[in-house]
């Protein structure tokens, strides 16, 4: 028993050791352009700096109160809170599957007190019968030589690492979510001090329309026109105060507690903006993305499993023993003699299983599957940090167009009043300009969030910064 002792710390070597079954992992070709997308609408994209890749996202998100917001998020957002516990979780049952590399060692002691009846007396005479025992043993442990376990346990690390890069997609997600919540309200905001500021101006042209009205110097419908106007104010701020509203409640869900109103923004001038973050010239800088990578633990995890699925094929030993001593009595449980002791091995051979051909079937196949949602996470990230780079490259062409179309309406909105209280035209022309000049400021307005949050997009779809 003592020869079987010491070869246990080898046997366990070996089953540590054991040759793994599974294919060796080669990390696919990515099926996008090694570039991106060059072209009339990507020539104002700048140069990567090498700083970009290790940026906190602190140094991304520049506005003290937006940062403020965020922390109050990572500490209260529960899909993140969520993303942690399922890592945690993951990681608990990798455990679990990593501890049957590994035998398990019970000790155990029991007491046996029975009365054998005379007939069953190998004296012929009627006897109380005690035994007492304590045995360390272990039961049914595999011995890994195939690898068997060892896959297994492999494909359990991968997909803790997918589960942990999911943490990581969903700790991005929410920072750029919050970004643009923020700048949205931003936005909404000073869409309703336009709206606001536009009634407070159409009101003042209502009443002095009313009043050269009453004095018989514009007609009924002139100040009809003016009314419209409004009344279609009225309505748009109605309209703003709502979108703020739901932009507030958006803003406090992802933060998961309500916002200070100290910390919202008044309006998207005086948002800090973003940093524009550039992907460089390579589209290998995708690899880092956090959904790309779980997917590539993923993939991993099939090999691994496809390993397992070949070692079913092939002999499982596994073993069973103990040493312990035994006595008839209590006193004598620890005395000269009464060591007791098993080894029990045990091989079992696969014959015919079609159960084990199917399970082989079924880990390429998943192999395929996985490898297809591999490649085609990195064609829709591919896609996405394109979509972002050809509106960062157009954005400020149609900011400086709109802001020039806001100008020219701004005059022509000048000369047609001027003109009306002239008696040259119609109020119709100011009505025309009013609409006019309304529509150019607020698409000004929906230019300036589009630019902005192009950079929290780029953020997201490059893969986000290093985490704080």
């Amino acid at each position: 028993m003592k020869r079987n002792l010491f070869l246990m710390p080898f046997l366990l070597g070996m089953a540590l050791c054991a040759c793994s079954l599974a294919p060796e992992y080669t990390r696919p070709a990515a099926p996008v352009p090694g570039e991106w997308p060059a072209g009339e609408a990507y020539k104002d994209a700048r140069p990567a700096t090498a700083a970009d890749a290790e940026l906190q996202w602190k140094e991304c998100f520049l506005d003290t109160k937006l940062q403020q917001v965020i922390e109050v998020a990572l500490r209260n957002n529960r899909d993140l809170r969520l993303a942690a516990l399922n890592a945690r979780k993951v990681r608990a049952l990798y455990g679990i599957q990593r501890a049957e590399l590994f035998p398990t060692v019970n000790a155990t002691g029991g007491m046996v007190k029975e009365r054998i009846p005379a007939d069953l007396s190998s004296s012929g005479k009627s006897m109380t019968a005690e035994q007492y025992s304590v045995s360390l043993g272990v039961a049914s442990w595999e011995i890994d030589f195939f690898g068997r376990i060892r896959s297994l346990e492999d494909q359990a690390l991968q997909e803790y690492l997918a589960t942990e890069q999911a943490r990581r997609s969903v700790h991005i997600s929410l920072i750029s979510g919050i970004a643009s919540a923020y700048l949205t309200l931003a936005a909404d905001r000073a869409n309703l001090q336009l709206a606001r500021f536009t009634l407070e101006a159409q009101q003042a042209s209502y009443t002095l329309i009313r009043k050269r009205f009453e004095a018989g110097l514009a007609t009924e419908l002139d100040l009809r026109r003016a009314q419209t106007q409004v009344d279609t104010a009225r309505g748009n701020v109605a309209r703003y105060t709502q979108l703020t509203a739901l932009d507030r409640n958006a803003l406090d869900l992802l933060a998961g507690a309500p916002v200070p109103e100290e910390l919202l923004p008044a309006d998207l001038s005086r948002v800090t903006p973003p940093k524009d973050i550039s992907p460089g010239l390579s589209s290998e800088v995708l690899l880092n993305r956090p959904d790309i990578m779980a997917a590539e633990h993923r993939l991993k995890g099939a090999y691994a499993y496809i390993g397992a699925a070949r070692a079913a094929f092939f002999p499982r030993i596994s073993l069973t023993s103990s040493i312990g001593t035994a006595s008839a009595e209590l006193s004598g449980l620890f005395g000269a003699g009464s060591t007791t002791w098993s080894f029990v091995p045990r091989i079992s051979i696969p014959i015919f299983d079609a159960r084990t051909w199917a399970a082989l079937r079924v880990s390429k196949a998943d192999r395929e599957i996985i490898l297809t949602q591999y490649e085609k996470t990195i064609q829709t990230a591919f896609r996405e940090v394109a979509d972002a780079l050809a509106i960062r490259g157009t954005v400020d062409q149609r900011l400086a167009a709109q802001q020039s179309l806001v100008d020219a309406v701004s005059e022509t909105y000048r000369l047609s009043n001027k003109r009306y209280t002239m008696g040259v035209d119609s109020y119709l022309g100011v009505l025309d300009a009013q609409r006019m000049l309304y529509a150019a400021q607020e698409g000004l307005i929906v230019l300036q969030l589009t630019r902005l949050i192009n950079r929290v997009t780029l953020y997201n779809v490059l893969g986000g910064s290093k985490e704080q």
